[in-house]
């Protein structure tokens, strides 16, 4: 039997606990090495970061789904062409045509399917929080919960983005806010401040990406958002084994187009300063003893310890900016790859010591933003990951917007882990302004979305959406209140302790810039 491009079968694989499983899998490329059959193989609903060689032997070839071939259709040349179709296409094809009509354009709400109901700014008015015992509702239950959704085996800070759908602007009410600690109460409403248009709901977890699932129906329009229509097998592979970065060595999660004649290397090494690429360790040595950078491009705007962030100009320097842009898209999926950087602003965090400042991670924003964007791509590097340098790069984004005097949200919809990091990050944000409130003339404290939108710089729409996520937004008495629990007082404060990076607004030296009157970026 004959295993091609296109058959879906369990293929035998190692999970987290160490323990076999048969997921199954999509063939997406074949090659004999060394007169050996290796498979690349696609792993269904797991993310592409996951993607590999196999060998026959992890292959269970009893179960195997041959691809139906469809009809032949015109290429771009206009030559008839046609690929095979993996199992259950044609099924996701009708489905998602039954879920957005092509009569659902820019501008139109679209209903998704288990997207809870999300108050608009009409049905918020002053909220009471109550703090009550739930044991359901604490910071880290909320995050195991998301991490059950998704099998993950490494966490990547990627913003994967399109705007969301918008709604129409409606008049704020006022919601009470109540806070009950064992049988004390402390109210805390929320109310109406000044009007902003709403442009957008709160992100949906389910519009994270998958390679294999049915999309949402978001207008693709952000700035760095990929059209998926254009993949082949060859961006959905891999195609660079191993990155030298420094003092570490990388291994990419996804395709990145390096120049061809470099993909067959084992190693890519590039110059920890500028970027640079470059086929083996001599010519990085001897690039080394020419290139006089210690630090990114661009002028340092904040320093604090060890830590600094760089602002570049994608215009002017445009070189580092294309160079970070094909490193950064080895660990982020579905992304354009601008050649022309010169709308984009790219924020490099770094640490510094003897040597010089290393990349730690960064994130892009648009010069101009018509969706009151403040994040574009957003990344940590794998070896910095998990130590709190992802909530310091989203805080960073967030002080910029406070000093802009602006309210920002990232491009939507986000990744899976992009979600994480930014749900975990408003989440510990806006119960710090919750849990500081104080009552007045024995009053309840109240608070208005827009004050707390006002007070953080997230967007109305994203506080609302991690309200009703955290499932603090209760129905009593006629009124909206919210509801803090105990455990998620006590889970927030655990969350904090452990949260030791923190952006001090006195070290920032930051100047913004009105782009619009300027005639060329």
């Amino acid at each position: 039997m004959e295993v091609i491009e296109g058959c879906r079968l369990p293929v035998l694989r190692r999970n987290q606990e160490n323990e076999d499983e048969w997921p199954l899998a999509e063939i997406l490329e074949r090659e004999d090495i060394s007169g050996r059959k290796v498979f690349y193989v696609h792993y269904i609903d797991f993310n592409k970061r996951l993607d590999e060689w196999v060998t026959p032997e992890r292959l269970d070839l009893k179960k195997i789904q041959f691809p139906k071939k469809e009809a032949k259709t015109p290429t771009k040349n206009g030559l008839p062409g046609s690929r095979p179709s993996s199992p259950e296409r044609e099924l996701k094809k009708t489905l998602d045509l039954s879920l957005h009509p092509s009569t659902a354009g820019i501008g139109k709400t679209i209903p998704t399917p288990g997207l809870p109901y999300l108050a608009t700014s009409a049905s918020l008015q002053r909220v009471p929080v109550v703090k009550l015992p739930d044991r359901t509702n604490s910071i880290e239950n909320v995050t195991k919960n998301l991490l059950s959704k998704r099998k993950l085996e490494a966490v990547s800070l990627a913003t994967q983005c399109s705007p969301a759908t918008p709604v129409a602007a409606a008049p704020e009410i006022p919601t009470p806010v109540y806070a009950q600690n064992g049988s004390a109460r402390r109210p805390v409403p929320v109310g109406a401040g000044r009007k902003r248009k709403a442009n957008c709901l709160g992100t949906d977890e389910d519009s994270q990406d998958s390679s294999d699932g049915i999309p949402s129906a978001p207008r693709m329009t952000g700035s760095l958002v990929s059209d998926r229509s254009h993949d082949d097998i060859v961006t959905r592979m891999k195609n660079i084994e191993c990155i030298e970065l420094g003092r570490h060595r990388l291994k990419p999660w996804y395709f990145s187009p390096y120049p061809q004649e470099l993909t067959s290397l084992p190693v890519l090494y590039l110059c920890e300063f500028c970027l640079k690429y470059l086929k083996s360790l001599k010519c990085l040595q001897r690039h080394l003893t020419k290139c006089n950078l210690r630090h990114p491009p661009g002028n340092e705007i904040y320093r604090k310890g060890t830590i600094s962030f760089f602002e570049i100009d994608g215009r002017k320097n445009k070189n580092y900016s294309q160079n970070l842009c094909l490193l950064a898209k080895c660990f982020l999926d579905h992304k354009t790859l601008y050649y022309d950087t010169d709308p984009f602003l790219f924020y490099v965090m770094t640490e510094y010591d003897c040597k010089g400042f290393h990349i730690v991670g960064y994130f892009s924003k648009e010069k101009e933003s018509t969706e009151d964007y403040n994040v574009a791509c957003i990344l940590t590097l794998p070896p910095y990951q998990r130590r709190g340098y992802g909530k310091l790069l989203i805080e960073f984004s967030y002080e910029l917007s406070k000093v802009e005097g602006k309210t920002g949200t990232p491009e939507k919809p986000l990744s899976d882990l992009g979600l994480l990091s930014y749900r975990s990050y408003w989440s510990q944000t806006i119960l710090e302004i919750l849990m500081e409130l104080k009552s007045e003339n024995g009053e309840r404290p109240q608070i208005t979305i827009n004050e707390i939108s006002e007070l953080t710089s997230i967007k109305k729409e994203d506080v609302i959406s991690t309200l009703q996520y955290l499932n603090l937004i209760n129905y009593y008495k006629g009124q909206y209140i919210l509801t803090l629990s105990e455990d998620i007082v006590e889970g927030h404060e655990k969350a904090m302790m452990k949260r030791h990076l923190r952006i001090d607004s006195k070290c920032l030296h930051f100047t913004p810039k009105d782009w619009s009157k300027r005639g060329k970026w």
